[in-house]
């Protein structure tokens, strides 16, 4: 199943998907903050959403997983 990772280390400043939802390319899932900017995490797979591994608010680093896509 391909995985949604983060490009940069950050906080989840928000996230604007749930488990279940459809994505498609591109479409915008998350957005990280990090040195005050707020970088959109966009995604690189078409599917359903099968489970997101991380909460608004905590920090992750770059490469972390963020969500998992079916």
């Amino acid at each position: 199943m391909p995985e949604l990772l983060a490009p940069i280390a950050g906080n989840v400043w928000k996230i604007l998907i749930a488990v279940g939802d459809k994505v498609e390319l591109d479409d915008e899932v998350i957005i990280l903050e990090a040195l005050k900017m707020e970088t959109p995490i966009y995604c690189d797979d078409s599917g359903t959403i099968t489970e997101i591994r991380v909460k608004e608010g905590d920090a992750v680093n770059e490469g972390d997983v963020l969500a998992v896509i079916g």
